[in-house]
Formats: C-alpha cells, sequence, structure tokens
C-alpha cells in the first residue's frame, strides 16, 4: 500500500521518501507546466515565466520537486496512522493477556500477520524491538527504556527526513533574489545606453523597453519564490506538526498496550 511502491517499485523506511526519483516527477511536472505557456507566449503569466531569464526555471523545478516529496510524504504517513486503528491491532485486547517472555510470540506472529516488513512502519518497528529484547533477555524491565529510546530516535530520524525540503525552501528565495540581482542589473545597464544614446524620443523610447523588462525580471522573480517558497513552508508546517503528533500516539499506543500489560517476573522482583 505505499505510495512509492506502487510509483516506481521501491519505497524508503517509514515517511522518508526517495529524492532522486521524486526529482524525475518534479522534472515531469515542471515539463508540464510549462507545455500551456509555451503554447499561448501571449499571456502575462507566459512572459512571466518564459521571459525572465533561466530564473524561473529552477525556481518551478523545485518548487515541483518539493511539492511532489510533501504529496508523497503525507501520503506515507496516512499509511503509517493505520498501524494505530483497531483493525490492526496486534496486541490481544483481552484483559487478562500478560506480556512476558512466553507470549511475546503472539504478538510477534500478529505483526507478522499484518505486515510483510515491520520494520518499515514506525509503530511495529518500536513494538518488536522491544519485545525481542524481552523473549532473548526475559527481563520485562527493559522494555520500557527501549520504548523510550525508540521513541527518540524516531524523533531524530523525523528531523532529518525534512533536511533537503527545508534546503528547498530555503534556496527558492535566494533564487529569486538572484533574478532580482540579475534584472536590476540588465536594466542599469540599459539605462546607462539610455543616458549615452542619442537625445532623440524615438530612441530614448526603444532604449527604455529594455530598462523595464530588466526591472519586470527583478521584481517578478521574486514574487515566483517568495509565493512558491511560501506555499512550501506552508505544507511543510502542517505535515510536520501531523508527523509529530503520530509519533506522540505511537508512545501513548506502546505505553498503554505494551508497558501497561507488562508483568514483572519473580526473578526480576527478588533481583530487585
Amino acid at each position: 500500500m505505499d505510495i512509492e511502491q506502487r510509483l516506481y517499485g521501491g519505497g524508503c523506511r517509514f515517511t522518508r521518501v526517495n529524492m532522486f526519483r521524486t526529482s524525475i516527477v518534479g522534472l515531469v511536472l515542471s515539463v508540464l507546466f510549462y507545455l500551456p505557456l509555451v503554447a499561448f507566449p501571449k499571456l502575462t503569466i507566459s512572459q512571466m515565466f518564459l521571459e525572465r531569464g533561466s530564473t524561473p526555471y529552477a525556481i518551478v523545478f523545485l518548487s515541483a520537486w518539493a511539492s511532489v516529496a510533501l504529496i508523497i510524504k503525507g501520503q506515507k504517513l496516512a499509511l503509517q496512522r493505520r498501524c494505530l486503528l483497531e483493525e490492526y491491532r496486534v496486541v490481544p485486547a483481552n484483559p487478562s493477556f500478560i506480556l512476558a517472555a512466553s507470549t511475546v510470540e503472539v504478538v510477534m506472529n500478529n505483526i507478522h500477520r499484518t505486515v510483510d516488513d515491520p520494520r518499515h512502519f514506525v509503530l511495529f518497528n518500536r513494538i518488536q524491538i522491544a519485545l525481542s529484547n524481552l523473549r532473548n533477555l526475559g527481563r520485562v524491565g527493559d522494555v520500557e527504556d527501549i520504548l523510550r529510546a525508540q521513541g527518540g530516535h524516531d524523533e531524530s530520524s523525523l528531523e532529518t527526513s525534512y533536511s533537503v525540503i527545508n534546503a528547498f525552501v530555503w534556496a527558492i528565495p535566494v533564487l529569486g533574489f538572484i533574478g532580482t540581482v540579475l534584472g536590476l542589473s540588465q536594466a542599469i545597464s540599459q539605462f546607462g545606453g539610455v543616458l549615452q544614446g542619442a537625445g532623440e524620443m524615438d530612441a530614448i523610447k526603444t532604449s527604455l523597453q529594455g530598462v523595464t523588462a530588466g526591472l519586470a525580471t527583478a521584481f517578478e522573480t521574486t514574487l515566483e519564490a517568495l509565493v512558491a517558497a511560501l506555499l512550501i513552508q506552508l505544507r511543510l508546517a502542517f505535515l510536520k506538526k501531523a508527523e509529530e503528533e503520530f509519533l506522540d500516539e505511537c508512545t501513548e499506543y506502546c505505553t498503554r498496550n505494551v508497558v501497561n500489560k507488562l508483568r514483572i517476573m519473580v526473578f526480576e522482583r527478588d533481583g530487585e
């Protein structure tokens, strides 16, 4: 059910996204975006993206790349959330069920019947790691510590999964400012030519067209970049908040369905 598996036959763990493959999808979307603009070059929006130098092309590509990555990431998060549903419960809901070294296999078998590889699911990966320790060492006292440590690892993984997209949010406005500098440079050079040129009104008007084109490049590339960065940043913020809430829900799930079902063994109590 992973969207990356359906699109190109291979998916990253948890909510991570294959950035190389999403770049190809982003490139295809960029081409599709420019096709109608090329077909209707007289439109104002077509002139904004076709006649303002090379900067708009880079802005469109990075924006499409980041948007595809966020869309796929959102779909992967929705898949991860399904593990919390009652229909995918792997720990028996029976109040009399006790988690111990002797009953770990019941939960492990339920996990493997539910998903093909628990390592690709945040919740099931946490439970599997904790219960593997319980099965091998037989100490329930370590399970809660392992779940807590794995939760911290998942939070760190969440932060790093957004690093490339955060770089795009930073790079897109920078491209806009580069377009501004190039446009102003063009306008100033054209204006210098106007001052040095002939004093005839027709010649001045012709020269001023180059000045206004440079100013249009300066302001329109900045506008494109800032709007694109704003939309991507808003989507990123909402998605990151949803993913953080999901990790909190996983922690609560493990506390309620794993930790609360543990019982201290006799030899552990005596050891204390």
